[in-house]
Formats: structure tokens, sequence, C-alpha cells
């Protein structure tokens, strides 16, 4: 499949560093076209840190980028900024405060300059609702009283109202349920311009036009979508796989033939000092014969040894070819959690759930039915009534993974993070551990702020997993967002070796139905639970 070729970003030699010095990119070329690429890589392998450079909201340290024309950016952090309004967040208020103003007796030139004869805002606004599956009068609502997967939807309609050349989607998938993440591709089928939009979403990403990836500092651009590229690199990984083993037989050959030689070298070398020492022949034919043969094993040595050379480079160069995965390795404590314990309950109208024992549990339903306020409800142990379903905790050993994230220090670093949550263990020693959640080195020193969704997602995983003592409870509310496939496979693995009780929230069905759960409760908008399929 051709690639796009109209260019709307061009990368030149581009570099970014963290003031630390912790190198994201580096020495990065290439470009995006017109039409829909979707942009994956490893955690950590500079995805988001792009968006933000393209976006203008990082400068790079060396290297240059240009754009054809205005960006539209929506961030992983989205979801943070809850004092914000959905108009604001779908970038409408201004232009509605402006025509109120006008209505109401206002004709200043300012406001006029804001609507900018935008007469029909309030109606594109309310379609654009519509679309997203929200009400007219929600335009005045404040953004903690609608869910992150709403908030999500918004901000996408609203870059969409604004209709800028170029548009950045970090991660839009998180937090969708499986009614909003049709209402999104919808939203993406036609979308003007050029739109690159970084996701582990693989269907989201097969609606792409091109892939581009991310990979050891290089970005490269495939024509198609996700599943296409996959088998296109999975043929690539396996051909580069059978000419290492190839290259590496080569080798061996090489080495064994060089070794060979030199053995016959050694024995035709004694047998001419036997013929010198027994005088066989005149002195000065048998000097001559021993200069000639030394010319002879030095040049078949030199022959050998290139020969070896050569297949050692084929070799390194086949193994260069190869890739190794890097993904996050957890390890869990033993929460001591007898069979017996009640855990959590969760009262609602019409039934009772009690998580007892090392039980597992997920709780499924719509965007914006309550999952996360119960979660809450439960964690914080609220007064009863506090919601639909009321709560109640058996232990104080509870480790929560908010939907949002926002449970971290922004100021502080990631160890300072992390370290409040397990003060007993020597800096060293939560060093190492963080260091099998890819958080190593000098970058543990990085304040939370400056992390990307995936850096601060692991950050979050890691105070909860690694904490001291541990959690008999896991509260785990949508805990793939932002996590490549192998570090998806890693904490499934983690938590199916988990020994404590777990309560998760999740749209994510392939990850559910891979935990091992032992039941799965549906809530729906009157606060009811209803037990669903497990399997």
């Amino acid at each position: 499949m051709p690639l796009r070729t109209m260019t709307s970003v061009t990368l030149t030699d581009l570099s970014f560093a963290w003031p630390d010095g912790e190198i994201a990119l580096a020495g990065i070329t290439g470009s995006f076209g017109t039409g829909r690429t979707g942009l994956i890589g490893a955690n950590g392998s500079g995805k988001s840190t792009l968006l933000r450079l393209i976006a203008r909201e990082l400068t790079p340290t060396s290297g240059s980028i240009t754009t054809s024309g205005e960006v539209g950016y929506l961030p992983q952090s989205l979801t943070l900024r809850v004092e914000s309004t959905v108009a604001e967040l779908l970038g409408v208020a201004d232009k509605l405060y402006a025509m109120r103003a006008i209505e109401s007796g206002d004709v200043s030139d300012r406001q006029f300059d804001v609507l900018a004869d935008d007469w029909d805002i309030e109606s594109r606004s309310h379609a654009a609702l519509e679309q997203v599956g929200l009400p007219a009068d929600a335009l005045e609502r404040r953004l903690d009283r609608i869910s992150g997967g709403e908030a999500m939807l918004v901000a996408t309609a609203g870059l969409r109202l604004r209709r800028t050349p170029i548009t950045l989607l970090d991660e839009p998938t998180n937090n969708l349920d499986r009614r909003a993440r049709a209402r999104l591709g919808s939203l993406l089928t036609s979308w003007p311009g050029a739109l690159i939009v970084v996701s582990h979403d693989v269907a989201l990403l097969d609606r792409m036009d091109d892939t581009a990836e991310l990979y050891g500092h290089r970005l490269s651009v495939f024509g198609g979508g996700y599943s296409a590229w996959r088998e296109h690199l999975d043929i690539e990984q396996s051909a580069a796989a059978q000419a290492a083993r190839t290259a590496e037989q080569a080798v061996r050959v090489e080495k064994r033939q060089r070794i060979e030689a030199e053995a016959k070298l050694a024995t035709r070398t004694r047998m001419g000092q036997k013929a010198y020492e027994n005088k066989r022949a005149p002195k000065i034919i048998m000097n001559s014969r021993r200069s000639e043969a030394q010319v002879s094993a030095a040049k078949l040595r030199a022959g050998l040894d290139a020969d070896v050379q050569t297949a050692q480079a084929t070799l390194d160069a086949a193994e260069a070819r190869l890739r190794d995965a890097k993904s996050i390795h957890v390890d869990l404590p033993d929460p001591s959690v007898s069979a017996g314990r009640r855990i959590a309950e969760l009262r609602a109208a019409n039934t009772t759930v009690i998580l007892q024992g090392p039980e597992r549990i997920a709780l499924v339903g719509p965007n914006g039915i309550g999952k996360t306020t119960l979660l809450e409800d439960l964690v914080s142990q609220r007064m009863p009534g506090a919601g639909p379903v009321r709560t109640h905790l058996g232990t104080d050993r509870v480790g929560y993974l908010p939907q949002r994230l926002d449970g971290l220090d922004e100021q502080a670093s990631m160890l300072e993070n992390v370290e409040r949550a397990a003060p007993g263990v020597p800096p060293g020693e939560l060093r190492n551990r963080l260091a099998r959640f890819l958080l190593r080195g000098d970058s543990v020193h990085r304040p939370v702020a400056t992390l990307s969704g995936g850096e601060r997602f692991r950050v979050s995983l890691a105070r909860l997993l690694l904490a001291d003592p541990p959690a008999q409870l896991l509260v785990l509310d949508e805990p793939t967002n932002n996590l490549d496939l192998d570090s998806i496979d890693q904490l499934v693995d983690a938590l199916r070796s988990y020994r404590g009780a777990l309560l998760v929230v999740s749209h994510d069905d392939a990850f559910l139905e891979r935990l091992g759960l032992d039941a799965v409760w549906e809530l729906d908008v009157d606060g009811n639970l209803t037990e669903a399929d497990a399997t």
C-alpha cells in the first residue's frame, strides 16, 4: 500500500533531552503525511514527547520541526483538569460567552472579534455533544461531573470543530466503553487534514491509513493499519532470526576451519623443522623452503581471519535486526489474606456483593454509570448513602489505582512518590524494584509533572504494587490505560499470581478474560448490580 505523499509534519535530526540529561529522542528524521497515522512504540520510546514537541509544548534540544499549519493537540493528561467545563473542553466557551454578551447588548469590537461571525456556534456545539452522547445542557458541566471517557470524547469533538490542518491525539480511547469507542471511531473516519494518533488500542490503530513506529530512536512509516504492520514486522523478524541462525552457523564453520588450518600448519612446521635438523637437503634450499612456508602460512592465516571477520560482521548485522522486547516485570508479595475473610461489600438496591478472601471481581458498565464513584466510595469509606451502592471495607490495607492518575505529588520525583508508599524499604532496593517498571537511572529523580502518560501510569502502578506492607485488596480503575501490549502481558501475569483480593474496572474485555476472574458484576443506571458471565 503506497504511503501518502502530501507532507504535513517534517522532523529533521530532531533530538530532545530532559533537564537532567536523560535523552528522550535522538536524531529523529522523518515525516507525517495527510490522512490518519497511528504512532506506536513501546512505553518510554518517546511517543508522547514527540507529540508535545510537534504541538510546541516542548522545545527541541536540537534539530527542527516544520508543520503545514496550526496544530490541535489532545494530551493524555486531559482528565486531570477537573475544574474546567465541558464548553471549555469543547473549545467554545469564549465564543459562547461573546455571543451571549452581544445578545445582551454588548456591541464592543472585542466581543465580535472573539465570535468571528461564528453565529451558529451554539447549535454546532449541541450537535457535537449529541454526536458523543451528551445532552445539550451539558455545556456548563464541570469535568468532575462527567466520566473520563466522556471528557475524552468531548475534547476530540472540540478538535474536530476547530478543523486544524494537523491534529494530535494521545491515547484517545483510554476509559472508553464499547459504545464510546464506536463513537470515537465514527469521529475519526473522515477526519480532515492530518491526524496523528498515539494509541495501544489495536482496533483503533487498524482504522489508520498509515502506521508510524518509534523504535531505537528511529521513525519508520508503513502504509497500512496496525495489523498489517504487525504481520509485516513478524515476517521481517522471522527472516532476521533465520538470517542470524545461518550467520551464526557460518561463524562456527569459519572458526572451525581456522582451527583445522592452524593444526595443519603446525604439523607442516614440525615436519619442516625435522627435515632441517636431519639435513635432508642443502642448507640454502632448506632456508628457502622455510621462508616460502612462512609466507604461505601468513597468507593463509590472513585469509582465514578475514573469512571469520566477514562471517562475524554478517552475524552482527543479522542480530542488529532482531528486537529485544522491553516490558515491566512485577513480582507481588503475599499479602496474607485468609479464604474466609470478608474484604469488601458492595450493597446495591437489588443485591449485596461480597468480596471474600483472595477473590477477584470485575465491575463493568457503560461510561458515566458511576463505576469510578463506587470505587472512590469504597476506598475512602464515605458515609453510607454517598452513592447508589453502599460500600464497606474489611481491611485497611487497600491499594487504589485511580482512573485519572491524580493521586501523585506533581512536584515530587518518581522515587519520592514511591518512597511514601514504602517508607521502610531502603532507597537502593526501591530503585532496583523500580527498574522492573522500566524506571531506571537518574530518570527516577524527574518530577512527576514532566512525565508522559505511560510513565505516570508506571509510577502509580509501582507505588501501588511496591507498597510495604503489601495491599490485601487491589482496586484498579482502568489499569491497562497507557500500557503497551508487552507490559499488559506482564501485568496480567503479576495479577494472576497475586494472592490478595482484586476489584477491577475495565473496558478492555481481552484483559479481563485473562485475569481468571471469579465473578463479573454489571452496574446499571439505577444502581443495581447484576452478575454477568465471568468467562
